[in-house]
């Protein structure tokens, strides 16, 4: 992974962020979070995948139903954000449309994914704090905008 601020000022910080073949690039948006102390900020992103795991949502079951794309896929376009978690570390939430060879597509949460060759990001950090909180009646985590700091 390398990384560059290319924006810095008192409304925002913009990062370009380029994952390389191999990476897993949920965990490794997790890290760069982590590491670079983001508690506030939205993302998009486009480059593609050797696989990955995408989810659907089952409000009835409170879990994700998993869809495997086990075939180099095009990212189409990734959106997501990042605000902290009940644990007070980034907590990442993005959806992913990927384009497959026949030109079909998969869409949903993004679970997992192996970079190939490349994803590049764009994530704008905003100078505040967000906080995503489970929420026990859905079985999931959304942000709270009265629990946030900023």
């Amino acid at each position: 992974m390398k990384s560059m601020l290319i924006v810095a000022d008192h409304e925002a910080q913009v990062h370009v962020v380029i994952l390389d073949t191999g990476e897993e690039a949920f965990a490794a948006l997790t890290r760069f979070a982590e590491k670079s102390g983001i508690s506030a900020a939205s993302l998009t992103a486009i480059g593609a995948f050797e696989r990955a795991t995408v989810g659907w949502f089952d409000v009835a079951a409170k879990n994700y139903r998993k869809i495997e794309v086990d075939e180099q896929c095009e990212v189409l376009s990734a959106i997501g954000d990042i605000a902290a978690g009940d644990d007070g570390k980034p907590s990442l939430h993005v959806h992913v449309v990927l384009g497959l060879s026949d030109g079909s597509t998969r869409g949903g949460h993004l679970l997992a994914a192996t970079v190939r060759p490349t994803l590049e990001v764009i994530l704008t950090e905003a100078p505040a704090a967000l906080r995503r909180k489970k929420r026990p009646d859905l079985g999931i985590a959304l942000i709270d905008l009265a629990a946030g700091g900023g």
